[in-house]
């Protein structure tokens, strides 16, 4: 049976390690228990690149590896499954640490007041730092001013809202 669809393994595949990815997580749907040489041949990719995907997506537990002996060579060999069903749940995980960083980062600009002199290449400052330098860019010499955050917190809510929903259903 050969799988051609995007399914959601491959697609977190290809989220996590790009086009060499998609192409691995395809070969592994299409040809369960396969080793890391059989995968190669079948991507066009080279060992090394196959290997790398493979330990990334196996220390995510997306994929499990069995090590089995070689009947032709004698030596070890891996032979690589995709776990589709491990799926959703490292979606879930993923978001979960994507909410907990919002969140901090809501509580970082509801604590804090930031100032910023208006010249796009110069960076935000906050309050500490911009009494440090007697309210005056250290980078570009004009004054600080006091920016309006109300947006970018009210954006942080709108996004820990529906993550929270997400994650609840």
């Amino acid at each position: 049976m050969k799988i051609e669809y995007e399914d959601t393994f491959v697609k977190v595949a290809g989220l996590i390690g790009g086009p060499d990815y998609v192409r691995v997580a395809r070969a592994l749907l299409n040809n369960e228990n396969a080793t890391d040489e059989e995968i190669a041949s079948a991507t066009g990719l080279k060992i090394k690149t196959v290997r790398k995907a493979l330990y990334d997506l196996f220390g995510r537990s997306l994929i499990t590896g069995v090590r089995v002996r070689d009947p032709k060579r004698g030596w070890f060999v891996y032979r690589w499954k995709a776990q589709r069903d491990q799926t959703d749940g490292f979606i879930q995980t993923q978001r979960k640490k994507v909410l907990n960083r919002l969140k901090q980062r809501l509580d970082f600009e509801e604590t804090h007041e930031f100032y910023h002199c208006g010249t796009a290449t110069c960076p935000t400052r906050t309050f500490e730092d911009a009494m440090e330098s007697f309210f005056k860019c250290p980078t570009c010499s004009k004054a600080l001013n006091r920016l309006d955050n109300t947006e970018l917190k009210s954006a942080l809510k709108w996004k820990i809202n529906q993550l929270d929903e997400e994650i609840n259903k």
